[in-house]
């Protein structure tokens, strides 16, 4: 396919971290979940996140309104408790809060926690940085004012531009349905919240953040 610009002109969200996947079930010659398990999840004890969940978990499953509130539109997301066909690096492990608190940890922790190193605190704070510059365009909602891009992070820049409050140095992702975590070292503290609203996920981003942001002192 051909490229969507010159190289090092623009950045866009892209399968960038699907084929990263992928390239780790080459190189390591395991499925994804597995390799996952072995390095991150099994070390970190995040016992409940997979790429589905059993039947016996059906009743603890978060599911949006068949219907968007606001615009009345379907709303569908993939099945929780089907084994996907692909296990995707972009998306799609279910999870719970307290496991997601515990990988949030680490990365706040310098890739560390409980004494398991995940990763290496220089490997972190360099996925961590900007690696846009000033003269990388981006027209996304993805990547607010005021904010560049690491190696899987969205990194804020500047105090001020941002629609939010936060810190320099905080570094942040979120999902399609509207879950989104950030890790902010100054205040030495992470946010995580885990919503199935597709249609209200940038609603609720900012809200989420500032309300927070406005409680510490």
């Amino acid at each position: 396919m051909p490229l969507m610009c010159q190289p090092g002109t623009q950045w866009n969200y892209s399968r960038s971290t699907d084929i990263l996947g992928r390239v780790i079930e080459v190189v390591s010659g395991k499925t994804l979940g597995n390799y996952l398990r072995e390095h991150i999840l099994g070390p970190l004890q995040m016992n409940e996140t997979g790429f589905h969940t059993g039947a016996e978990n059906k009743s603890r499953l978060a599911e949006p309104f068949a219907k968007d509130p606001w615009t009345g539109d379907k709303v569908e997301l993939f099945d929780q408790l089907e084994i996907p066909k692909m296990e995707s690096g972009g998306g799609g492990l279910v999870s719970t809060a307290m496991d997601y608190a515990r990988f949030c940890q680490m990365l706040l922790s310098g890739g560390i926690l409980d004494g398991n190193r995940v990763i290496g605190h220089k490997t972190l704070r360099f996925m961590a940085s900007d690696h846009l510059g000033p003269h990388v365009t981006h027209a996304s909602h993805l990547l607010p004012p005021g904010h560049g891009f690491g190696l899987g992070f969205a990194v804020r820049t500047h105090e001020g531009m941002a629609p939010f409050a936060g810190s320099v140095g905080q570094f942040f992702w979120s999902g399609m349905a509207g879950t989104f975590f950030w890790i902010d070292p100054k205040e030495d503290m992470f946010g995580i919240f885990l919503s199935q609203g597709p249609g209200q996920r940038e609603y609720f981003r900012t809200l989420v953040r500032s309300l927070v942001y406005a409680a510490v002192e």
